[in-house]
C-alpha cells in the first residue's frame, strides 16, 4: 500500500509542483532550483516547495485592498504596474527633479510636501525620543517591529505602552511572528498581560497550519497621535544601546523622527499591515497632520505582493540617474544583477561610488556570500569598505548630496523580494549632506577592499564563499 501511495505522489504531486514552479517563478534560476529540489527529493522536495516557495500573502492582501491580481500569476513573482507614470508636479521644485521622477514612476506614490526629519543615531538617540512620545500620547499609539526584546530598554518600551493603554488610549503593536522567537517570545507574553492590542505577522504554527515562514514583516514603524512618527532600521532591542558597557553585542543603526504629512502615510501603512494579518480594520481617531517643514519625501511600500520590486526598481533607477556620487551603507549586501549593473554603469560614467559593509556581521554566511561577488564592483573602481566593529546595521543611501533613501530594507534578495519593507525617499540637500558625513565617518575607520585581497583568499575560503553565494536569493 505504501508503495502505491509513493507512486501516486510521484505521478501527481511532483509534476503539479514542478509546473507551478515553472509557470510562477519570475527568476529562471529560482524556477530551475525548485524543480531540481522537487525531483531530487521525491517527498521532501514538494513539501519544501509548498512551505517556502509559494506566496500565500498575496491572496490575503486581496481581502482588504479589493485588487484583483492576474489569475495564474500568484506567488511573489510579479508586481502591479504603478497606475500613473506622469511626473509629480512637486518634483519641479527640486534642484535635481530627475531623482524624484524615478520613484514616482516605479511606485505610483506621490511626493509629500511639508515634512521634517531628524536623524537618530543608535538607541541612545532613538529610545528616549520614542519613550517620551509614548508618555505624552493623547490619542493613539501604533508600533511595528521585527525584533522586540523584553530586556533593558525593550522592557521600558513595554511598560510605556502598557501605561498608555491604561490611560484609555488605543495602543496597537504588530510584531513579526518569526522575529519574536529571537527573544523566545517573552515580549509577546509580557504585552499580552497588558491592555495593548497585539498581533503577530504570520507566526509559524502547526495547528491551525500557518506556513508563511519565508516572508517576514521587517518594517519598523511607530506613530503617536498622528503628529510624530519614527521609522528606520532600529529594532526594539537593547543591542542598539551602543554606549552601554554591559552590551555584549553593540549594534549601530539609524532611525528617523518624522513630522508632517508623512506621519499619516506611515500610519496608513501600519493599518494595511494590521488588516492583512487580523482581517479587521483599526478603529482610531483620525488626527490632522499639518505641515511642519519644507522637505519633500515619498513613502515606498515594498513587499512580496503587488508592491514587489518597488524599492529595487527605485534604487536601480536612481543609481542610473546619479551624476556625481553614490554612497551607501548596508549590513547585508547581496544586490541583484540589475543593481550591480547600475552601480557599475555609474562608475563608468565617472560617478564616485562608495559602499560600506560590516567587516563582520551577525550572519557570517551572508558575509561569505558577499565576499564572493564583491570583485564585480571592485574591478570597476567602485570603493568597497569593510567597517570594523561595532556591527553597523545601518541602511542608508545618499545620491548627489540631494537624495536620501532610508528605511528598513537591506540590499539583498531577502529584503528586496521576500520581506515587507519600508523605504522613504527624502529630498533635502542639508539632510543628505549630514547623512553623507555620517557614512564618511564610518569610511574613515574602515578598510578598503582591493581586488588583490579578494583574489588572494585561500582556496578553501573561496569554495566556502561561492557555496553560500549559491543561496544568496534566500539568505
Amino acid at each position: 500500500m505504501l508503495y502505491w501511495l509513493i507512486a501516486l505522489f510521484h505521478l501527481i504531486i511532483m509534476p503539479v509542483a514542478a509546473v507551478h514552479a515553472l509557470t510562477c517563478k519570475r527568476d529562471n534560476k529560482a524556477a530551475l532550483g525548485w524543480i531540481g529540489v522537487i525531483f531530487l527529493f521525491p517527498v521532501a522536495g514538494p513539501l519544501l516547495y509548498y512551505i517556502f516557495g509559494i506566496n500565500r500573502l498575496r491572496a490575503k492582501a486581496k481581502l482588504f485592498t479589493g485588487r484583483r491580481f492576474p489569475e495564474g500569476r500568484f506567488g511573489y513573482e510579479r508586481a502591479t504596474r504603478a497606475p500613473s507614470t506622469a511626473p509629480d508636479p512637486l518634483s519641479r521644485e527640486l534642484p535635481r527633479p530627475h531623482l524624484a521622477v524615478v520613484g514616482g514612476r516605479a511606485t505610483g506614490s506621490p511626493l509629500l510636501a511639508g515634512n521634517h526629519f531628524t536623524p537618530l543615531i543608535n538607541g541612545e538617540d532613538f529610545f528616549p525620543r520614542l519613550l517620551e512620545a509614548i508618555e505624552k500620547a493623547e490619542y493613539s499609539v501604533v508600533l511595528s517591529s521585527y525584533l522586540f526584546s523584553d530586556r533593558g530598554v525593550g522592557g521600558e518600551v513595554i511598560a510605556a505602552l502598557a501605561r498608555a493603554a491604561d490611560r484609555g488610549l488605543p495602543v496597537y503593536v504588530l510584531l513579526d511572528g518569526v522575529g519574536t522567537w529571537y527573544s523566545l517570545r517573552r515580549s509577546v507574553r509580557a504585552l499580552r498581560r497588558t491592555k495593548v492590542h497585539l498581533a503577530l505577522f504570520t507566526p509559524p504554527a502547526l495547528i491551525p497550519p500557518s506556513l508563511d515562514i519565508n516572508m517576514r514583516n521587517h518594517r519598523k514603524i511607530a506613530v503617536i497621535d498622528d503628529r510624530v512618527g519614527f521609522f528606520g532600521g532600529i529594532n526594539i532591542d537593547p543591542r542598539h544601546m551602543v554606549d552601554d558597557p554591559g552590551n555584549p553585542e553593540p549594534t549601530e543603526d539609524l532611525h528617523f523622527l518624522a513630522r508632517g504629512p508623512v506621519v499619516a502615510e506611515l500610519r496608513r501603512l501600519f493599518e494595511r499591515d494590521w488588516q492583512l494579518v487580523t482581517k479587521r480594520p483599526i478603529d482610531l481617531p483620525e488626527q490632522s497632520t499639518p505641515p511642519e517643514g519644507n522637505t519633500l519625501c515619498r513613502v515606498i511600500d515594498d513587499g512580496p505582493h503587488d508592491n514587489l520590486n518597488h524599492l529595487s526598481m527605485t534604487l536601480t533607477g536612481v543609481f542610473c540617474a546619479a551624476r556625481e556620487r553614490i554612497v551607501l551603507m548596508t549590513p547585508y549586501f547581496l544586490p541583484n544583477h540589475e543593481m550591480v549593473s547600475a552601480l557599475q554603469a555609474a562608475a563608468l560614467r565617472g560617478v564616485r561610488v562608495q559602499v560600506v559593509i560590516p567587516e563582520k556581521s551577525n550572519l557570517r554566511f551572508v558575509d561569505w556570500a558577499t565576499r564572493n561577488m564583491l570583485w564585480e564592483l571592485v574591478l570597476w573602481d567602485i570603493e568597497v569598505y569593510a567597517k570594523p566593529p561595532h556591527f553597523a546595521h545601518t541602511k542608508l543611501v545618499v545620491v548627489d548630496d540631494h537624495y536620501v533613501m532610508a528605511g528598513s530594507a537591506n540590499l539583498d534578495a531577502r529584503s528586496l523580494r521576500l520581506n515587507f519593507e519600508l523605504g522613504v525617499e527624502i529630498f533635502d540637500a542639508e539632510l543628505a549632506s549630514h547623512m553623507r558625513a555620517h557614512i564618511e565617518r564610518a569610511i574613515a575607520e574602515s578598510h578598503r577592499l582591493t581586488l588583490n585581497e579578494l583574489d588572494g583568499r585561500p582556496f578553501w575560503q573561496r569554495v566556502r564563499d561561492a557555496f553560500f553565494w549559491l543561496f544568496s536569493s534566500y539568505l
